[in-house]
Formats: C-alpha cells, sequence, structure tokens
C-alpha cells in the first residue's frame, strides 16, 4: 500500500467528483504552501479559509450528506477516511474541523427527526460545520453522568441549561448535537442548538491551539419538539452509535501526520553529514527508520482493511465494534511511536520552527486522547477476547470495498449492547497462509498467550483490577492487529520482505508488552513462567533488512517535500 504522496496522487474511486474533489483538497493546501501552513499555527488561526475552500467546492455537503438527502448523495467511509488521512498531512486543525463535524451530523442521520435532518443536509450545501455537545467539564469521559440539562416548560417546549466543555466547533458551528437529560424523567435526550443564538454563550477556546476546542453554556436556551433528536435509550444507543464510526477517524489521522514528517525526516537525514558519514549510513538510523516506516506501513494496512469491515458491516456481522477501537486507540499510539522514531533522529530540527516537524510531534499526542483516554477503548477491546480467541464463528468473506455505496447501516446500528454475542472469523486461517520466518515467531507466541488464558488465566482479583487487563489487552491487540495486517497484505500484494520485517517489529513489541505484564503484582508463579515463555526474539536477516530499508526507506528520500 503505497503512503499519501502529493505529487503523484491519482484517487481511484468509481465517481470523477469524488477523485477531482480529493486532488483539489490537497492542491489547495501545496499551493497555500508550507510557510502559510505554519504561520496559522503558529498563530493559532481558525482555518476558516478552508472551511471556505470546503464550501465552494461543497466538500463536506459530498462527504457527509447520506444517500435520500441530496442528490447523487452517500455517505461512503472509504472516501471519507481517504480525506481524513489528506487532511491530517497538513495538520490536524483540518482534519479536527472535518471529524468533529462528522461527530455532530451523527446523532442528527441517527436520529427520528426528519426535519432536522433535511435542515443538515441543506446547511451542509451552504458549507457549514457542526458540533458534538457531549463532555463536560467535571465529568470527562464519564458519559454517564451528564448534567446538562432538558426542562420542560408548562405551555410546552423546553429550556436547555448547562454547559459543555473540549467541544470541537464550539465557535461556529451552525448545529451543535448536545447530549443530555430531561430534568423531570431523567431520560437522555439528545438536541440540537445553534451556536449564534442568544442564549448560547461561546466562554473560550479550552486549548492553546490552532484548533477551537470550545467550552459553551446554554442558558435557558428555548428547544421545541423540532430540536429533538432521540431520548431516552435510542439516544444513548446514538451517542455510542456515532462514536463508533466517526472517532474511526481518528487512526488516519494519525497516518496522515506521520507520512508527512517521515518525508520530511527521511530528506533531512540522508541529505545531512556527520563525522564525515552520511546520516542514514549509520545503523541505528537505519533501524529507527525503517521500524517507523514498518509501523506506518502497519497502521495502514490495517485501518484500510477495518474499513471494509465497517462498510460490509450488518445486524449479523458486527465485528467492527472490536476492530474500530483498535485503528482509534492502537493506530493512533503507534503513530506515536513513530514521531518518536523519527525524531530520536533528526534530534534538535524537530523543534525548529519552520519544518512541519513541529506540527506532527505537538499533534500526534492528541489523537490517542480525544477518545478521553486509550483506556476506554482498551477496556471494550478486552471484552471480545475470549469469542475471538476460542469461539470462531463462519462468515462470508469480506471484499477489499472500493465501491461508491451508501453506507446505509452506519445510521442503523441498533441497540450498543450485546457485545457477548459478536464473534470473529478464525484468525488462524489467515495466519496460516504465511511462513515466513518471524511470522511463525509471532503465531508462537499467540499459542503461548493463548495457554495463559486456557490454564493459568487471570483470577477474579485480577479480572477487577483494571491495570491488570489493559496489560492483557495490549497482548490481545497485538493479535487483531496482525491478523488484519495480513488480511490486508494479502489483498494489496505487500512485498513479503516487508511483511517479515513488519512482524519483526511485532515479535519485539509483543514481547515488551508480556515484559510488562510478567512485572504486574500478584501474578502467580504459573502465571509468571508462561508469560516468560512469551518474550521471544524475531528472526535477524540483515539481507532482508537492507533490502527493505534501500527499496522501500531510503527510496523515500526526495519523493516529497512541501514548498513554501
Amino acid at each position: 500500500m503505497l503512503l499519501f504522496n502529493p505529487r503523484s496522487y491519482h484517487p481511484e474511486h468509481p465517481d470523477e467528483h469524488t477523485n477531482e474533489m480529493l486532488q483539489a483538497v490537497a492542491g489547495w493546501f501545496e499551493t497555500r504552501g508550507l510557510k502559510s501552513l505554519k504561520q496559522d499555527w503558529h498563530e493559532r488561526t481558525w482555518n476558516h479559509d478552508f472551511v471556505d475552500f470546503m464550501r465552494s467546492g461543497q466538500v463536506l455537503a459530498t462527504l457527509m450528506t447520506p444517500q435520500g438527502y441530496g442528490q447523487n448523495a452517500a455517505w461512503n467511509t472509504l472516501r471519507n477516511v481517504e480525506f481524513a488521512e489528506i487532511a491530517a498531512f497538513y495538520g490536524i486543525t483540518y482534519w479536527y474541523t472535518f471529524q468533529v463535524s462528522m461527530l455532530g451530523l451523527g446523532p442528527i442521520f441517527n436520529g427520528d427527526n426528519e426535519q432536522v435532518k433535511r435542515r443538515a443536509a441543506k446547511l451542509l450545501k451552504d458549507g457549514a460545520v457542526f458540533a458534538f455537545g457531549l463532555s463536560e467539564r467535571e465529568h470527562g469521559a464519564d458519559i454517564y453522568s451528564s448534567s446538562m440539562q432538558l426542562i420542560p416548560q408548562p405551555g410546552g417546549g423546553y429550556i436547555a441549561r448547562g454547559s459543555k466543555y473540549y467541544i470541537g466547533n464550539g465557535n461556529e458551528a451552525a448545529l451543535v448535537s448536545t447530549f443530555g437529560k430531561n430534568s423531570e424523567t431523567g431520560d437522555y435526550v439528545f438536541f440540537v442548538v445553534d451556536s449564534k443564538h442568544e442564549k448560547y454563550e461561546c466562554v473560550k477556546n479550552t486549548v492553546n491551539a490552532q484548533n477551537y476546542v470550545a467550552e459553551y453554556r446554554l442558558h435557558d436556551y428555548p428547544v421545541s419538539e423540532d430540536d429533538i433528536l432521540s431520548v431516552g435509550q435510542k439516544a444513548w444507543d446514538d451517542m455510542l452509535n456515532t462514536i463508533n464510526y466517526c472517532k474511526f477517524n481518528l487512526g488516519f489521522g494519525s497516518i496522515g501526520l506521520c507520512t508527512h514528517a517521515l518525508y520530511e525526516s527521511i530528506n533531512h537525514a540522508a541529505n545531512r553529514t556527520l563525522y564525515d558519514r552520511q546520516v542514514t549510513d549509520f545503523p541505528q538510523v537505519k533501524r529507527l527508520f525503517t521500524d517507523a516506516y514498518c509501523r506506518l506501513a502497519a497502521m495502514k494496512l490495517f485501518s484500510y482493511r477495518a474499513v471494509d469491515y465497517l462498510r460490509c458491516a450488518s445486524a449479523a456481522d458486527r465485528r467492527y465494534l472490536l476492530f474500530n477501537p483498535i485503528v482509534k486507540m492502537k493506530v493512533t499510539m503507534q503513530g506515536e511511536k513513530v514521531i518518536d522514531e523519527l525524531w530520536d533522529v533528526i534530534a534538535a530540527k524537530g523543534f525548529e520552527a519552520e519544518p512541519f516537524f513541529e506540527i506532527a510531534a505537538v499533534e500526534i499526542r492528541s489523537l490517542p486522547k480525544l477518545e478521553g483516554t486509550a483506556h476506554v477503548n482498551m477496556a471494550l477491546i478486552v471484552k471480545f477476547m475470549k469469542n475471538y480467541l476460542f469461539a470462531p464463528a463462519d462468515y462470508p468473506e469480506i471484499p477489499q470495498r472500493t465501491d461508491s455505496a451508501d453506507d446505509t447501516f452506519l445510521f442503523h446500528q441498533g441497540p450498543a449492547r450485546g457485545l457477548g454475542d459478536v464473534h470473529f472469523h478464525d484468525y488462524n486461517h489467515t495466519y496460516g497462509q504465511f511462513d515466513l520466518p518471524n511470522i511463525e515467531v509471532f503465531k508462537a507466541q499467540i499459542e503461548g498467550f493463548r495457554k495463559l488464558l486456557l490454564t493459568a488465566g487471570p483470577s477474579e482479583q485480577q479480572v477487577r483490577d483494571i491495570d491488570y487487563m489493559l496489560s492483557m489487552g495490549e497482548l490481545f491487540t497485538m493479535i487483531v492487529y496482525g491478523h488484519l495486517v495480513l488480511e490486508k497484505g494479502q489483498m494489496e500484494g505487500t512485498d513479503p520482505d516487508l511483511l517479515n520485517q513488519i512482524f519483526d517489529v511485532f515479535v519485539r513489541d509483543f514481547s515488551a508488552y508480556a515484559t510488562g505484564l510478567h512485572g504486574k503484582p500478584g501474578n502467580s508463579e504459573a502465571q509468571q513462567a508462561l508469560i516468560r515463555g512469551l518474550i521471544q526474539a524475531p528472526v535477524a536477516n540483515p539481507g532482508q533488512f537492507e533490502r527493505v530499508w534501500q527499496a522501500q526507506v531510503y527510496a523515500l528520500n526526495g519523493q516529497y517535500e512541501m514548498a513554501d
């Protein structure tokens, strides 16, 4: 799978409008240039100009108008994530405006109010942005404890009273989908408000950044039945289901940032001499670059394969509920490692004001945290561990989805429960089709992990210890991660040398997570012995490493540089 490169980018969607639009997005940034991009970032200038460009090109309207609400409309996840990757290649601010607009639209198109759906479609055509009013200052990621009140009025209708915190686009959103509770019944409720209404106060930007992440307050804001999106359990389900497919974009934001940072870093190092030696000739530099490239390739392989499962999802196939949080959590955390490894090479250059890398180094940290914490996703992931490892089921093979269909199921996911009933296809089928040396080592580590669970699994006390289970979850996540990397790699015809080098990284990561689990207090002797067995070394192959380095990593030198 090729890395995004604006110089050679030629999207291959079935409809020419999408291809022209995506190329125009990249072209808009390239025309602006790096100097202008960095000036706006340093001055923390909100991206009004990008919003104006998207309005003129009907970008958000094309991306986020579902079928039935506009001419030739389709909510197409593949198109959306490709846009997310491109936007983030130039900075999270541009990605974030799109991302939180999608979150704001989710409860609308998931909801029951056709009038608001038509209103949102019209606003999209007008070039508006949207917001998702969920988080609160006092409660953070504790979404059960909403203090926003919708208060019924004697003559009918309601007033809304309360505040929300960390709300992207809260300064400009035409509609803010706001989550609260009915003050009389205690029922959850979603309703929309307008950020320009006199009873809506945009208090401040909560962050010192180019993004606008608002605190807003509703001062007895009038709400009619026409503004209500969903009520009760449906409102709760709509909130979680919105997060399922919208925060999926986090991984693609990370991919975009890392890709730009990789180009810039290899250009710098490959054209620099220290101690009478080219920097890229140092063994540690080769290793850091190759590891970073392997991590980024795996991030992209996994994430784009997860798109196929999301697009093929149905009430009978909810495997996306495992794969999506891995994109949100694992892929974004891998992005942090990519930037760290690149930064270890370019060192002080990463602090300089002119290069793009400064943006990536700061913004990459935000992505695993935008979900609340990575722990939220890991707590969800471990719920699937038993069925994934021990109770496989038969499913039709999921094809590579490059069609332009509307992903209608996203708005009809149904109740957000029954995770214990979700089963998965047998991962052994995919792993069994590869016999590359490091994949063989990784398969042995998988079997060792299964043996640990079967013969010395977590005690009741350990299961209640979330810190312990988070460490256990890291090992489980690696298994699922490798599974979809191989599926996508097989579909793409990925070079076996690269796949084996990716699993060189995976074997080392799995061993590091096992070492962390081994150090947890409360392990029995039997558990410690089995965990030690998970610590393995990859199979060294200097010739393969050099081939990957020369043909795929060092070859990026000079392939892309953003002009001033």
